[in-house]
C-alpha cells in the first residue's frame, strides 16, 4: 500500500513536474506584488486540482463519450509523454516563459493551470491510475504533489534564491528522463506488450 502511493507520488511529482511550473510562475510574477502573487498561485493551483479531481471521477466516462479504449488512451497518453519528456529533456518548455510574463495574472494562472500542471500527460496518468489503482489511490497522490506546488508557488520569493534556473533545468532534464521511460511504459501496456 505505501510502495503504491509512493510509487504514484513520484509518478504525478515528474508529470505534473512543479519544478519547472515553479519557474515558469517565479519568472511571469516577478513584477507582481505579494497579494497578486499570492492570487496567482492560488487559483493556478485551484484550476489544476478541479481539473485533475474532474477527471479523475469522470475519467472513464468521458473514454466512453468519445468510444475510446483505455488501452487507445494508454498508447495516445505515452506518446504524448514521450513528447513532454523530449521537451523536458531538451529545455524547449522553458523558452516560453518570456511570453506568459506579458499576459494578465489570470492568464497566468491559466497557463500554469494547464498545460503546464494539468495537461494531457497528467490526464493520462490520471485515468490509467484510476483504472489500475482505483480513485483512492490516486487522488492522495495528486492532491500531495498539487499541495506541495502550492506551497512552493506560496513561498516562491523564499526559494528563488535557492533555486537559479541551471538547478531548475537540470531538475526538470532528469525528471523528463523518466517522463520518457513511462511513456515507454504507458505504450507498451497499451498494445499488450
Amino acid at each position: 500500500m505505501f510502495i503504491t502511493l509512493l510509487k504514484l507520488t513520484i509518478l504525478f511529482f515528474v508529470i505534473f513536474d512543479p519544478i519547472l511550473s515553479f519557474g515558469v510562475f517565479a519568472a511571469a510574477t516577478k513584477k507582481m506584488d505579494k497579494q497578486e502573487r499570492r492570487k496567482v498561485a492560488l487559483l493556478a493551483v485551484g484550476l489544476a486540482m478541479f481539473l485533475s479531481f474532474t477527471f479523475l471521477i469522470f475519467g472513464e466516462r468521458v473514454l466512453s463519450i468519445f468510444s475510446t479504449s483505455l488501452d487507445n488512451f494508454r498508447v495516445a497518453g505515452g506518446i504524448v509523454l514521450g513528447i513532454l519528456g523530449l521537451d523536458m529533456v531538451l529545455g524547449t518548455s522553458a523558452k516560453n516563459i518570456e511570453r506568459t510574463t506579458k499576459s494578465s495574472w489570470t492568464a497566468i494562472a491559466a497557463i500554469i493551470a494547464t498545460p503546464l500542471l494539468t495537461g494531457p500527460a497528467a490526464i493520462t496518468a490520471i485515468l490509467i491510475s484510476v483504472n489500475d489503482f482505483g480513485i483512492l489511490y490516486t487522488a492522495l497522490p495528486v492532491a500531495i504533489v498539487l499541495t506541495l506546488t502550492g506551497i512552493l508557488f506560496l513561498l516562491v520569493e523564499k526559494i528563488s534564491k535557492l533555486l537559479h534556473p541551471v538547478i531548475i533545468q537540470i531538475i526538470s532534464t532528469i525528471l523528463g528522463l523518466v517522463t520518457l521511460s513511462w511513456s515507454v511504459e504507458f505504450i507498451r501496456k497499451g498494445l499488450g506488450f
